[in-house]
């Protein structure tokens, strides 16, 4: 069994769930995975971790959502309202190829920012590892065409992508 898997496995509950929720900023789908341990391996782990955002809800969604920094902002990430240092280090670490972008790309970025705030209520949420700014430009150009209900249901997904990747990330931390 992975190490780290096997600590939270057996640690106490505030830091089972300090671990949760810097892998996905859902209060609710932190304290669902604590409740679920013992997990037995990285593959239930991730399959779990499917399983249980499947059960989120909006509210939740929107929770998870929130605890993202804007992409393309040049400034450090601030860290989440859960306090959750590791989970703005992978958001840098997760935009990391924008911050090669030319400033009117970061412009457009922003300003597509502000009109998916104003459009959908939420701030966008892409799964940007390995995305460069420009890539993440046109998917947010795209995304603005889409209805609340389509683009919410993306959002959640793309933040599903982001949450297996984050355990993945600190699986190995």
């Amino acid at each position: 069994m992975n190490s780290t898997l096997a600590a939270w496995n057996t640690a106490d509950q505030q830091t089972a769930l300090d671990a949760m929720l810097a892998c996905c900023g859902a209060r609710r789908w932190a304290e669902e995975m604590v409740a679920q341990r013992p997990i037995a391996s990285v593959e239930a782990l991730g399959a779990m971790a499917d399983r249980v955002w499947s059960t989120m809800q909006e509210p939740d969604w929107l929770e998870a959502f929130a605890c993202h920094p804007r992409i393309g902002r040049r400034e450090p990430a601030a860290v989440s309202a859960h306090g959750a240092e590791k989970s703005a280090a992978w958001s840098s670490q997760e935009q990391s190829r924008t911050s090669s972008a030319s400033e009117r790309v970061l412009a457009e970025l922003a300003e597509g920012n502000a009109r998916y705030e104003q459009r959908f209520g939420f701030t966008y949420i892409v799964c940007a590892t390995g995305k460069s700014a420009e890539e993440i430009l046109a998917i947010l150009q795209r995304r603005l065409a889409s209805n609340r209900t389509a683009e919410l249901r993306e959002a959640a997904e793309q933040q599903r992508q982001i949450m297996q990747i984050r355990l993945g990330k600190w699986l190995v931390e």
